[in-house]
């Protein structure tokens, strides 16, 4: 097997679409173990996502509940020792690159070189507003960021003279992923991004949205450098997610996402580690 894997945690984000009913009495000392759960198993990541305030319109389909992604992050490096920490996703737009940088390498300095920086665009609107962003430019927004964020965390003085410490410790500098499944967020992982984190299936499906990145890539004289591509496998027990993972590496995917229904933090600690075995067969 050659393909890797990791999981968006439950409990810091709580969308209707996909909370459990255990999730939401459940809090950092859960979380804590679902990471090491995961960390025990094999996973080469564990993920949260990025809101910073739900608009009350929205708030019956998304729930107010979104744990801050760098303090969340933080805290899992405190709990786990291999496993990988990756924003999935954050949203650039909303703080200045140089805030990123320091957020991100900060916490690549304190896992000893874990982080993934997993950034998006965003889609609420609401949020864009209050903060003063125009929601129409958030596209454009996230192409600047991503390189304003790339030059301060590959340069100490990459933004003149404005330095920041502590570096990013890992071989290769911090890895940037790009999520999203239209065509500009294909576009913007191929001519930007270290990786693909896909959001949903892409138009004409996975296959042609990954030869469109590798042909983009070339095109860009971009392919002669790691690069991950990302995907979903569907929701269900360990043993039939594992046996998923070799039909989607075969069509081009380094890393997949799981998940695995659940009726508490316990059964779900317990299905990670069943899935880390079935792997491992």
């Amino acid at each position: 097997m050659t393909v890797r894997y990791g999981m968006q945690l439950p409990i810091q984000a709580q969308s209707t679409i996909f909370v459990e009913e255990w999730e939401k009495s459940a809090g950092a000392a859960e979380l804590a173990a679902i990471a090491r759960a995961c960390d025990e198993a094999g996973f080469d990541y564990v993920a949260v996502c990025d809101h910073v305030a739900i608009p009350r319109a929205r708030a019956d389909a998304m729930s107010t509940t979104w744990y801050d992604t760098v303090a969340t992050l933080g805290f899992l490096a405190g709990v786990t020792s291999r496993v990988r920490l990756l924003s999935h996703v954050y949203v650039a737009a909303y703080r200045h690159p140089l805030q990123t940088a320091k957020a991100f390498a900060t916490l690549d300095a304190l896992s000893n070189g874990r982080a993934i920086l997993g950034v998006g665009a965003g889609h609420v609107e609401e949020e864009f507003d209050v903060l003063g962003l125009p929601f129409a430019d958030r596209g454009k927004l996230l192409d600047a960021a991503i390189d304003d964020i790339r030059v301060a965390l590959s340069d100490e003085w990459g933004s003149g003279d404005l330095g920041q410490r502590p570096r990013p410790v890992q071989s290769g500098g911090i890895p940037i992923w790009v999520g999203g499944s239209s065509r500009a967020a294909i576009r913007r992982a191929a001519h930007k991004g270290d990786g693909w984190l896909p959001q949903g299936l892409p138009e004409g499906g996975m296959p042609a949205a990954i030869a469109t990145i590798q042909q983009l890539r070339r095109d860009a004289g971009r392919d002669d450098r790691p690069f991950t591509i990302g995907a979903f496998a569907l929701p269900g027990p360990p043993e039939k997610v594992a046996a998923s993972l070799d039909g989607l590496a075969s069509i081009g995917v380094d890393q997949v996402q799981v998940r695995f229904p659940s009726t508490s933090c316990q059964d779900l600690c317990d299905q990670i580690a069943r899935f880390g075995r079935a792997v491992e067969k």
